[in-house]
């Protein structure tokens, strides 16, 4: 098995749903753009408050992908 070496980078999703919903679409949308993801890890969660009520689901999410040099 050869060596391997990932890149850890930091989002934000959002989601008027759920905090599942929210890191979901945070790893959905990366996914257009990265390749070889790998683990994604929940290190907060939110939410958005108006008038009393709770109006958005934010969740920050670490997601690791396999970095591929030249």
């Amino acid at each position: 098995m050869g060596e391997s070496v990932y890149k850890v980078i930091e989002l934000v999703g959002t989601s008027t749903e759920s905090w599942e919903d929210a890191a979901k679409k945070a790893v959905d949308t990366a996914s257009k753009s990265l390749k070889e993801l790998r683990v994604a890890e929940i290190t907060k969660l939110d939410m958005k408050v108006e008038n009393g009520k709770v109006t958005a689901y934010r969740a920050r999410v670490n997601l690791s992908f396999k970095y591929v040099g030249d």
